[in-house]
This record gives structure tokens, sequence and C-alpha cells, in this order.
């Protein structure tokens, strides 16, 4: 730790033009942040999109056999953010983190060898415990080496997540024309690199000192939490509007629309350009507890215009309903943009500096459960039930954003210290 007679060095500043126009941030533990997102999720990215490809077509697993592996996975990683988000409080997180990479590379290349169901589920269940506990070790290290503009870094690194994302997602197209073995085989070792990769760039963060809890302060303090433990709750139920677009928008459009099926990636494309380009753009100004809340209930009124422009085009000509779905498309994803600066903002401003992994773990345990109720219930509500489904789960979501100011100025009026100090 630095003392008042040590300085503490000042990396060159990086005048260039890409840090001029804020497109990368400046030399510095933000910028090797950055870097390591991109890499992890460009290989994330490119695996994601192939995976139930690569266990059905090169494994040769049947599909209901990893439609259940993976649900067992998913259900698995959400113990495990808790837990290590509180070791990470306690032990430093740029070493949990580390950890946490070594594993996912390891386990990522085993599936290379993978070739009935038992060996399957046990290695993806350790991938999704390591993907958990990854992020809610990493939040830590946002905290820590995100600066004064925290809540603009955090959408700055969701906007190039969702940028590699893209750009993995059509390197795997290659893979997919391809349909053989190699092809597949090259994806999977390809995202075990990344992990590799990362992990190399991580390590030129400097070590990150655990923050000292307060005295009498209990261990599983975010579990007793009831305010953040109902925001969490409120910004889960807002998290199903991830899977909106798919999940329940592919298959409507295919069954339900006389719009073309290839608009299917043209609705991807549109959601993951608008956020890669508008998420630091939407964030601004949510920098505090109460802004955050009023940004969630902004969020979802949006949801409810786009579920409802998508809700009418059963009946639409295809040229129109591609404008109306695109419209929709457009209304959705600005809800996602509020939600997502109201929700990373929360995660970080109603959570304890000592105990940020630990809250960190709660927010992935709710996210998670989102993820694995979401197909259900937009298949149940979006797909069986028709347009009438639409518009009810649009008014479920704006009955949650308008609950969300009050809810969080409770959690405010519950902190230790004033709610708009990070």
């Amino acid at each position: 730790m630095q003392t008042a007679t040590t300085p503490v060095p000042i990396p060159p500043r990086d005048t260039s033009w890409l840090v001029a126009r804020g497109l990368i941030p400046d030399h510095g533990p933000r910028r090797v942040l950055a870097v390591a997102t991109f890499v992890n999720m460009l290989g994330s990215g490119i695996f994601m999109a192939t995976a139930v490809l690569f266990f059905t077509r090169s494994v040769g697993l049947p599909l209901a056999q990893v439609a259940l592996g993976m649900g067992i996975a998913a259900l698995v990683g959400m113990l495990a953010g808790v837990p290590v988000g509180h070791l990470a409080d306690r032990r430093g997180p740029r070493e949990i983190y580390l950890l946490t990479l070594v594993i996912r590379a390891a386990t990522m290349a085993a599936l290379a060898f993978v070739h009935t169901f038992w060996p399957f589920v046990v290695l993806v269940c350790l991938t999704q415990l390591a993907h958990s506990a990854g992020g809610a070790s990493r939040g830590p290290l946002v905290r820590g080496f995100g600066g004064a503009n925290l809540g603009q870094y955090r959408a700055y690194l969701r906007s190039i997540a969702n940028l590699a994302g893209c750009c993995g997602a059509l390197a795997a197209g290659a893979a997919v024309q391809l349909d053989t073995r190699a092809a597949y085989l090259a994806l999977v070792v390809g995202n075990a690199v990344s992990f590799v990769a990362c992990a190399a760039i991580i390590t030129r963060l400097p070590s990150l000192p655990p923050v000292p809890a307060p005295q009498l302060t209990g261990r599983w303090i975010a579990l007793k939490d009831r305010p953040f433990l109902t925001v969490t709750v409120l910004d889960a139920i807002l998290g199903i509007q991830g899977q909106v677009l798919v999940f329940a928008l592919p298959v409507w459009i295919i069954s339900e629309t006389d719009a073309p099926r290839w608009f299917v990636g043209v609705a991807v494309l549109v959601n993951t350009a608008l956020v890669a380009t508008l998420q630091v753009r939407a964030s601004r100004g949510v920098d505090t507890s109460s802004a955050a809340g009023r940004a969630m209930r902004r969020s979802g009124l949006a949801f409810l215009i786009g579920m409802a422009l998508i809700a009418t085009t059963s009946a639409m000509p295809g040229w129109v309903a591609v404008t109306v779905l695109t419209l929709g498309v457009a209304s959705h994803t600005v809800g996602e943009l509020w939600h997502a600066a109201g929700s990373l903002e929360l995660q970080f401003r109603l959570a304890p500096a000592h105990a940020q992994g630990q809250y960190m773990g709660i927010s992935g345990l709710g996210t998670g459960l989102a993820n694995v109720a979401a197909p259900s219930l937009l298949g149940l509500l979006c797909i069986a039930w028709g347009a009438p489904g639409w518009l009810l789960m649009g008014g479920i979501f704006v009955a949650v954003g308008l609950a969300a100011p009050a809810v969080v100025r409770w959690g405010e009026r519950t902190r230790p210290d004033s709610a708009d100090a990070v």
C-alpha cells in the first residue's frame, strides 16, 4: 500500500486520437481491463454462438441431453457467485479472477475430448461455476480501477463486450458453414486460448488489496440486506428482457409474421450495434442511486412500447412487418440501455466497498435465475399466447420499473453511509 511519502507512479498520458475521442481508455489499469474484456468476450462469442451445434453435430450428443446438461450447469453455476465473491473481497480480486480464468481455459480445452454425456455435464458445470465466480471477482476490480467516472467506464466495458461478442459470433459463422468437427474444435480451442490470453493481460494489473471490513460486520451481509435483495429481484425480472430478442423474437418472426427469415439476424445486429454505440451515452447522468431507479423506470416503459410494436406484426405484410419490427427492436434496445445503466449503478452504489464481490455474487444469482426462467415464461406468454402475451410481458416490465425508485429509496435509507458516496 502506498504511503504519504511514497509517490504513486503516474503513467504517461496517451494523447492519441482514440483516447481523445473516448474510444479507448488512457494508459493504466483501465485500459488493461478493457483489453481483457474484449479478448474474453471475443472468445466467448465465438463459442456461445455454436455451443449447441458443437455438442450435437461434433460430439454427437442428442439435443435433449445437451439441453439437460446445460440446464444443470446453469443451476450449478449460480451457486459459486456469493462464496467466491466473498473470497475475492477477503483475499484480493485479481488473484481469484486469474484462477477462474485458468479453470475456464482448462475445462474448455477438455471439452475437445468429450464423447459421452456425463463427462460433458461435469465439464460444463465446472465451466459455469468458474464463469459465475469470475463475474463476482471481476466486480471489485472494476470498482477498484474504474476511476472517478465509474459509471461511464462500466458502460464502456459493456459496449466493447457487446462489440467483441458480435465479432465472435460473426467469426463462428464460418465454422457453421463448414460444419466439420475440425471447424468446431477450432472454436473450442480458440475460446480456451482467449481465457489464457485474458489471464495474461490481467497479470499486468497491480494487485488490489482487500478493503478492510468494519468491526462487528457479519460474514454474509449481502444475504441479510433485504433492500438489496429486493432490488436484485426487480433487476432479475427486468433482466428477462435479455432473452426477448434472442429467444422469443426469432420464433415469433418465423412462425407468426410474413417478415423474411433473414430478419432474425438483422434484429440481433441492430440490437448489438445500438448497444455498442449508445451504452456510454445512455449511462451519462446515471451516477446516483435515485438516477438509477429512474433509469429502470424508463426502461420498463421502453420495453412495453417495443413489445407492443412487435405484437402488432402478425397480420402485416412482410415489408411493413420488417419496418415495425425494426422500430420494436430499437425501442426494446433503448430499454435495455437504460436497464443496464441503472442495474450496473445499483450493483456498485448499494454495495459496501469491503463486500463488492459478495454483492456481485448476489446480483449474478438473480441474473442466473432470470435466464433459467426466461425461456419458459416467454414461450408461454409471447409464443403460445401471442399478441396478448407480448402486452402482458410488457406490462410486467412496466410494473417492475415503476416499483424500482421506491425500492431504491428504501435501499438508500438503510445504507450505513451516504448512498451516493462510492
